[in-house]
């Protein structure tokens, strides 16, 4: 890399002498290869004021299960973001729709998280910043603004389907008691309760999120077991990539599926937390270490959290697949159901989301199904709430450099995503709240690439990443995989704007198209510069696009098998 290093410096300093050129960087503040000082303040000390310490274990020095439980933390904090109630919503209407047939989507769509995900953890392992912060470094002020904004829209999203989630799972546990409403203003209180959680300990804080998944594990698990799907059809849907008899309903959940699992957010959150462990960036040997770990934690984590979800989705395959509502009804009046007349006796196709998936399971299936549904998606909304709380306290202090506290944060956030979803609740019936779900997920599909793109634009660079820049293989791949999902997205986006049928919302929609795609071919173009492009760079007119100074210089020159004291 010695003369790449070298054209990069000197186009370092040349930057840094123009009028106005000069960017504070990571180098102008802090040397990166020190190890850091504990007086120092860092941005992450906004949640967590200690790192954990990773065990010595010269005994195994190729896989420690000590180091490995050392690591363990982060990525599981990260899966919730794959459990959340909008997750859970499209896994019961992919079992409802298309029976096991899409089982191989939801697989596909994990391991492409998982891919994602990896390049998030190496971002934040070796730079020692989280995405926000490399993007407030790397772009100019207008770019790196329109991206806050986007990113603060998609938190917005997310945090408003974990408010339905948690607000339809109380009405349920108390057969209707308590008003969705009501429900509503619960999850301001308990949100402000859990999340001064981590005042006690970083790993009581993540023994916490265990405890969640734990038991959403164990909920959906005992609809798993209750309702016994067909492990021979469970298997041909995860194995054979085929959907026989499907149409426009089953490919349009197909993509549904996409937009659910992978989420924008998801990528500034995971890059953050993974500096809560004490690496010494210095030494490349540990910065290597960190890596694997990471990875084999998100992998453990993703295959927890895929089980989960194929739970959901085998459940309603088995029980709800091709039902109609005069069946469901039939059932429901059967068993005294209250909640029959969600179910108008006709034989249109059924048609459920989180609310009725847990009535039709308490008519099939007795109470104790509904409940312990209920119980699951509570433990969804509560947990994914706390997470998308913890993104946008970093998406903030990265993009702005700006520290709020957690009650002004929560507060804010809080207050945007409760107020449309309590009118909603206030004055319109349940069904009416479900369906803002539809919406939500287009919006959150809209800001994925402002997550993918960035990501895969700062690994892919040497003067960010040094020797732990992506290779030719990731540079292609993940540009295709990003490609991919960023088409299927749109195609989510553009039928649900064609099903809405109104001319001036068709008018709407292609005047915000044009800014919207202009911003991502802008942020492209940089991302192919990056990719080694160099022909898109135009001479020197890519410095409209990135900062002036952009290099951080990280682990240059660094021995690495250098001896590191903990």
């Amino acid at each position: 890399m010695g003369n790449a290093d070298a054209d990069s410096k000197a186009s370092y300093e040349e930057a840094a002498g123009e009028p106005g050129g000069a960017l504070s960087t990571v180098s102008s503040s802090m040397n990166p290869l020190q190890p850091p000082d504990a007086s120092s303040e860092e941005p992450f000390t906004t949640y967590f004021d200690s790192k954990i310490p990773i065990p010595d274990d010269e005994t195994h020095s190729c896989f420690s299960f000590r180091k490995l439980w050392a690591f363990t933390g982060p990525g599981f904090l990260m899966s919730i973001a794959y459990l959340d109630p909008g997750n859970i919503e499209s896994d019961l209407q992919s079992g409802a729709v298309a029976g096991f047939k899409l089982l191989w989507v939801l697989l596909l769509a994990t391991v492409i998280g998982l891919l994602l995900q990896r390049l998030a953890a190496r971002l934040g392992v070796v730079t020692g910043l989280h995405l926000a912060e490399v993007c407030h470094r790397q772009y100019r002020k207008a770019p790196r603004i329109i991206l806050w904004l986007m990113v603060e829209l998609a938190i917005i999203g997310s945090d408003m389907q974990e408010v339905i989630g948690s607000a339809i799972a109380i009405n349920l546990l108390s057969m209707g008691k308590v008003p969705l409403w009501g429900g509503v203003l619960i999850t301001i209180a308990d949100t402000f309760v859990f999340l001064f959680l981590d005042k006690y300990g970083l790993r009581k804080l993540e023994a916490f999120f265990g405890f969640l998944i734990t038991i959403m594990a164990l909920t959906f698990g005992y609809e798993y077991v209750t309702v016994q799907p067909s492990q021979r059809q469970l298997l041909q849907g995860l194995f054979v990539p085929y959907c026989r008899g499907c149409g426009t309903a089953q490919l349009e959940q197909a993509v549904g599926i996409v937009g659910a699992v992978i989420m924008p957010h998801n990528m500034y959150l995971h890059s953050a937390l993974v500096k809560s462990r004490q690496v010494n960036r210095s030494n490349k040997r540990e910065v290597r270490e960190a890596n694997k770990y990471f990875f084999i934690e998100s992998c453990v984590a993703l295959f927890v959290s895929f089980i989960i979800n194929i739970f959901v989705v085998t459940v309603f395959a088995e029980a709800f697949f091709e039902k109609t509502n005069a069946d469901v009804n039939a059932v429901c009046s059967n068993a005294s159901s209250p909640h029959t007349a969600l179910f108008p006796n006709n034989n249109q196709t059924l048609e459920v989301d989180i609310y009725k998936g847990g009535a039709v399971l308490g008519c099939y299936f007795g109470p104790a199904a509904l409940y312990i549904w209920a119980i699951g998606i509570l433990a969804a909304g509560q947990s994914s709430t706390m997470t998308g709380t913890y993104s946008g306290q970093f998406v903030m202090e990265g993009f702005l450099n700006l520290r709020w506290s957690r009650f002004a944060r929560v507060l804010l956030t809080r207050s945007i995503a409760i107020t449309p979803t309590l009118f909603v609740a206030i004055f319109q019936d349940v069904e009416h709240l479900t369906g803002m779900n539809d919406f939500l997920n287009v919006l959150m599909s809209l800001q994925l690439p402002f997550a993918l793109i960035p990501i895969l634009t700062f690994t892919s660079l040497p003067s960010v990443m040094n020797d732990f820049a992506n290779g030719l293989f990731w540079k292609i791949g993940g540009g295709l995989v990003i490609l991919l999902i960023c088409s299927i997205n749109m195609y989510f986006v553009v039928t649900y704007v064609l099903a809405l049928n109104h001319v001036a919302l068709y008018i709407g929609a292609a005047v915000l198209s044009i800014l919207y795609l202009s911003f991502v071919a802008y942020l492209t173009w940089l991302c192919l510069i990056a990719l080694g492009v160099s022909a898109l760079a135009c001479g020197r007119s890519h410095r409209l696009g990135f900062a002036a100074r952009p290099e951080l210089f990280l682990l240059n020159n660094v021995d690495a098998d250098a001896p590191v004291a903990r």
